[in-house]
């Protein structure tokens, strides 16, 4: 049993944690990982039971167990009918609206990427979400208050449901003020792209 070969997926599972977080981890070194021929990524069930044990309580596990909590916060409060009060969603037509409702996802890993690096890919990262809500706004003729207004609905639902978790958790003054701080230099550079993207469109448009 404790040859067992695991794929990305399935380490995930048994970690508790997103399987891009596993990738993460892997491709820094933090976790122990074996390639295939083909380039695939394998795990040893042995290794990763001994690595889990060891690492249970370092701020990289506790801080992804936290935030999976946070995104479950989050999905209950956009399906508590939030969305239906905003005059930005109320413009749209039900394949918008469903795209706008996907959201919350590309932020949510967006932001998980951000603090697994510890910023490393912040640019990139924050460039390509910035991109995305700048493009669908564009493409369902918001205009770029209304595009500002949509990501800022999920960055306050998203740093809300953070308080919340945090707050249920009794995590000390000193990491919730870091990861404040953390998320809104992150949902700054991407609210930055967000207008220097949607202003480029414009442009192109004239």
């Amino acid at each position: 049993m404790t040859d067992e070969w695991l794929s990305l997926s399935d380490a995930a599972k048994i970690l508790g944690v997103h399987p891009g977080t596993v990738r993460l981890w892997s491709d820094k070194g933090v976790l122990p990982t074996h390639k295939t021929q083909g380039g695939h990524r394998r795990y040893k069930v042995s290794e990763i039971a001994l690595w889990a044990e060891a690492n249970v309580k370092s701020p990289e596990i506790q801080t992804e167990h936290m935030m999976q909590e946070v995104i479950k916060n989050v999905r209950m409060q956009i399906s508590e009918g939030r969305l239906q009060a905003e005059a930005w969603y109320q413009k749209l037509d039900d394949d918008a609206r469903a795209q706008y409702r996907m959201s919350s996802r590309s932020l949510f890993h967006g932001l998980m990427t951000y603090l697994a690096t510890n910023g490393v890919e912040a640019e990139s990262e924050a460039y390509a979400i910035g991109y995305e809500y700048a493009s669908r706004a564009h493409r369902y003729s918001l205009s770029y208050v209304d595009a500002a207004r949509a990501f800022l609905f999920f960055r306050n639902t998203l740093i809300e449901s953070v308080i919340t978790v945090y707050g249920n958790a009794n995590v000390p003054s000193g990491q919730t003020a870091d990861m404040f701080h953390k998320m809104h230099t992150f949902t700054d550079d991407i609210l930055i792209s967000l207008l220097q993207t949607y202003e480029s469109m414009e442009k192109a448009n004239h």
